[in-house]
């Protein structure tokens, strides 16, 4: 399909009671500029779309002026399974996204879970990267893949040593931590004790660890008396 007649299939779903709700929980971007389509129809019209094969010029065309056509753009990037692929839209279209919902739709789990060794890899240099989102996005994946079978206690100084002044990066890193503890108490605690983040991060970590079901009532204790 042309871009135009996705983006004119885009207004055809168009949820106006859904826009106006969903525009609070984005700060930042123009309300102009989302179109108020509901998250299961985007997916259902990526799967369509990618079925198709009729996608790539809709893909190449970046930035896109609509919230709803760069989340599409993402589910049809989740579609995929060359591993190669995924990677090389991936790094087209993380600097563009400019919000944590768009970032945090991102899960191509069918391109990444056969190729976990080259993953990291990714993870690692998204980690390093310049853009608020393609460094959130690295953390989350690392907290997806990395934090059950695959975990390395090194990964935790990776997340650790961020340093950035930007929420929705030291958001991300207070939940990396907080599932880790979840997942990997002994050695996340290490970095809770040793007080190794900074304040708001290591704060925010204790209060979303205290709010997980997964974190025993001793181990929120414990947690809160070290803030």
């Amino acid at each position: 399909m042309k871009p135009e007649e996705i983006r004119t299939h885009l207004f055809e779903m168009q949820d106006v009671k859904y826009r106006d709700f969903q525009t609070g929980l984005i700060p930042g971007v123009n309300p102009d500029k989302v179109i108020g389509v509901r998250t299961p129809q985007l997916r259902v019209f990526a799967k369509e779309l990618f079925k198709s094969g009729d996608y790539a010029q809709f893909l190449d065309l970046m930035p896109h002026d609509y919230y709803d056509e760069m989340n599409l753009h993402g589910f049809v990037i989740c579609e995929m399974k060359d591993y190669d692929t995924v990677i090389s839209y991936l790094d087209c279209f993380l600097p563009c996204v400019d919000n944590w919902a768009t970032c945090d739709l991102l899960s191509p789990k069918k391109a990444f879970k056969k190729n976990i060794d080259r993953l990291i890899l990714d993870i690692r240099r998204w980690m390093d990267a310049q853009d608020t989102y393609t460094i959130r996005f690295g953390i989350e994946m690392l907290m997806s893949w990395f934090l059950d079978d695959e975990f390395k206690p090194e990964y935790l100084k990776w997340v650790a040593d961020i340093s950035s002044d930007e929420y929705y990066i030291n958001m991300m890193r207070a939940w990396y931590f907080a599932t880790a503890l979840a997942k990997q108490y002994d050695s996340a605690l290490l970095y809770i004790e040793g007080h190794i983040l900074d304040d708001w991060t290591h704060l925010k970590t204790i209060q979303k660890a205290r709010e997980s079901y997964r974190i025993t009532d001793d181990q929120k204790n414990y947690l809160k008396s070290l803030k």
